[in-house]
């Protein structure tokens, strides 16, 4: 059981994180009390193991057909004219009551606005209640009121303006701003393409959709990079969809690593090993090869403080294992050293400037250089 000796050498570190205000998990927070529970209760502590690599692969995100669901909502989209739209309404035979958009009028310029009662005015027949109705309805409503004063109307109805309903996008993409709702159903990966796509600061992991006053926290990353159509949606008027920047996804790398710090993820996802590569590898000379730790915060809710993953490479080939473990947002890695001395000098020093992110460099490049 030697990994769990090596374990309780981390606790100190643990309670350093949570008790600085650290926000191990987004939106999460635990009340911890020295004299009510001991720190191994509030923490779990899990091997890196091959069965271990394979559970966390598998509960991944990974392509999916589209569901049933959101594919028959898409194949029984139709659109429904409100105020604002502007119909271009023809009656074939009858140019008088076709007004032709000419070189200098656009159709948009030439139809028939509706108003904000949801009308339109149409020669003969007056006022025509459009809002609301598909535009069959309104082509079978007005050739209906028509066929009073021309016989056997023929009329067509389109629609030359979409403006009655709109999608918000915001944050992090390349053309925020309102996306009209139109005759072609809206989903979320056709919006994100025509805002120019998320920029390479977007959090691609968790875009938030509010719709009715309710948030809905989907990925980008699974929908656009892994083929996931279960994180699509359709969208509908009022949707505010926001794009959040990637400033608080990152992974801080602690500890005996060459260059400390933390790496930003971005719109892509690491390994425990892509991660301790990019921190310039394991200090072989003080590290614990035994002592290589990923600390995850647990949800809002949990009992638990956090969970600790262990890796330990005095074997090589653990570090095939490493390379199939993935890391999420806001995950420490902490590379320990053998001495309980040490560890306890590293903690001292630790306590008193430690946060996250954007502490890893400044607090652990001295920590590493004690003898």
């Amino acid at each position: 059981m030697r990994h769990l000796s090596s374990f309780r050498l981390l606790l100190p570190l643990v309670a350093a994180l949570w008790l600085s205000g650290c926000a191990l998990a987004p939106g999460g927070h635990m009340d911890y009390r020295t004299e009510t529970a001991p720190l191994d209760d509030l923490v779990d502590i899990e091997p890196i193991t091959p069965g271990l690599v394979a559970t966390l692969r598998n509960d991944g995100s990974q392509a999916a057909a589209m569901p049933a669901s959101l594919r028959a909502e898409i194949d029984a989209w139709t659109y429904r004219i409100g105020p604002g739209d502007v119909l271009s309404i023809i009656v074939y035979d009858h140019p008088e009551l076709t007004i032709p958009a000419g070189a200098e009028r656009s159709a948009a310029e030439a139809g028939n606005q509706v108003r904000n009662d949801g009308t339109i005015f149409y020669p003969f027949i007056g006022r025509v209640p459009v809002a609301g109705k598909t535009l069959d309805e309104v082509r079978e409503l007005i050739t209906r009121r028509l066929a009073a004063y021309i016989f056997e109307p023929q009329v067509d109805v389109g629609i030359a303006a979409f403006r009655s309903q709109k999608v918000l996008v915001s944050g992090a993409v390349e053309q925020p701003g309102s996306l009209p709702v139109t005759s072609v159903p809206l989903t979320l990966a056709d919006a994100i393409g025509q805002v120019g796509g998320a920029r390479d600061n977007a959090n691609w992991h968790e875009v938030i959709l509010t719709r009715d006053g309710e948030e809905q926290r989907l990925s980008l990353y699974a929908l656009l990079r892994q083929g996931d159509q279960t994180q699509n949606r359709l969208l509908r008027d009022g949707d505010v969809l926001h794009v959040p920047s990637a400033e608080n996804q990152a992974v801080a790398v602690m500890g005996q690593v060459r260059t400390p710090g933390n790496i930003a993820l971005g719109n892509e996802r690491l390994s425990l090993t892509d991660a301790l590569a990019r921190a310039g590898g394991v200090n072989e000379e003080t590290a614990q090869p035994s002592g290589i730790f990923v600390i995850r915060g647990q949800g809002e809710g949990s009992d638990k403080l956090a969970t600790v993953y262990q890796l330990d490479i005095r074997n090589a080939t653990a570090f095939t294992l490493g390379s199939h473990f993935p890391l999420q947002p806001q995950d420490v890695v902490y590379v320990t050293t053998a001495p309980l001395a040490r560890w306890n000098r590293v903690i001292s020093l630790l306590l008193p400037s430690i946060r996250l992110p954007g502490f890893a460099g400044e607090s652990l490049s001295d920590a590493r250089d004690i003898n």
